[in-house]
């Protein structure tokens, strides 16, 4: 009994002794990549924080043309800013999007198609977790509305740019979450039953299924588009933002958690790394083709699940 107490009393020293190695272990993968992007447009959903913020500073460093689409302009004009001085390209824009609002989807993809005439890289990065009920402007479960439908939506909207532009590549940050996701069909706005983390679940199950069948739709046309889905790791963000209980879990074990820096290396890993194409539909983490739930595999359901996304958007079904 003696040594178990001892053991106990020991065991937070021990563990602060190891957090380097430890931190070492999880955050593994980095992008090795030295490929450069001159004359490269890239769009980056929620690149105002976190790893969108990261990744967009990467891809601008290596001389992009890079959108930072995000809900808050005045926050993203200051990270902007921040960016063109940090890397001297002056080529990082702001451009409005809402994820909860269709509209606003529309609005910044007519936008876009307006002054872009190329499209190279969309990593659909911006996300909600854990919120309290609540729908979209479009009456969508937040989480199934933001993280699934908002990006399926941009996708669609961009998708003929990125065809003009190929090669070129869509990156969707989904979340080891994935794993504890189910796609209930009957039950997809939450209405019937509702829990906040697992709602964020189910939506990082949409990001994958979307992923593998995206990526065999253009696969089979031989468009030249690729799509990789991603675990980035556990990350110091502001996703926890709407939960007391993750806040204090991060705030607890910091010394363990990825900076935005290291958790967006695999972002930029999928984003950049050459010789991905035959790897597309894919799901990695730390830099390297990782294994998906068997849900995540499920090809019918991933079928249905882009039926059901067009019909909810109004996208025709082909």
């Amino acid at each position: 009994m003696l040594w178990v107490l001892l053991l106990l009393l020991l065991f937070p020293f021990l563990l602060y002794i190891a957090a380097p190695q430890i931190r070492k272990m999880l955050s593994s993968g980095v992008c090795t990549s030295t490929v450069q992007l001159p004359g490269k447009v890239v769009v980056v959903t929620g690149a105002n924080t976190g790893i969108g913020k990261e990744t967009a500073k990467e891809l601008a460093r290596r001389g992009a043309r890079v959108y930072l689409a995000c809900r808050d302009v005045q926050k993203a004009e200051l990270v902007a800013r921040e960016i063109q001085m940090m890397t001297g390209n002056q080529q990082v824009l702001v451009r409005k999007l809402d994820l909860a609002d269709t509209k606003s989807i529309r609005a910044f993809a007519k936008r876009f198609l307006e002054e872009e005439k190329h499209l190279h890289i969309l990593i659909n990065n911006a996300g909600v977790m854990m919120c309290p009920y609540s729908k979209t402007a479009d009456g969508f479960e937040m989480h199934i509305g933001v993280n699934h439908l908002g990006h399926f939506l941009l996708t669609h909207l961009l998708l003929e740019k990125l065809k003009e532009s190929a090669p070129s590549r869509v990156v969707n940050v989904s979340s080891l979450a994935h794993h504890l996701g189910r796609i209930h069909f009957h039950n997809l706005q939450g209405e019937k039953f509702y829990q906040s983390g697992l709602a964020y679940c189910h939506s990082k199950l949409a990001n994958i299924l979307f992923t593998q069948e995206l990526a065999r739709r253009l696969k089979a046309s031989g468009s030249g588009v690729t799509v990789y889905s991603l675990h980035p790791g556990t990350v110091s963000s502001e996703l926890v933002r709407h939960s007391a209980l993750m806040r204090w879990i991060w705030w607890l074990f910091s010394f363990l958690i990825k900076t935005p820096h290291q958790g967006a290396q695999t972002s930029l890993y999928c984003a950049l790394t050459e010789g991905l194409e035959a790897l597309s539909g894919s799901h990695f983490s730390d830099c390297q083709v990782t294994w998906v739930s068997a849900q995540a595999r499920n090809e019918t359901v991933a079928r249905r699940l882009w039926d059901v996304s067009c019909d909810l958007l109004g996208i025709p079904v082909d």
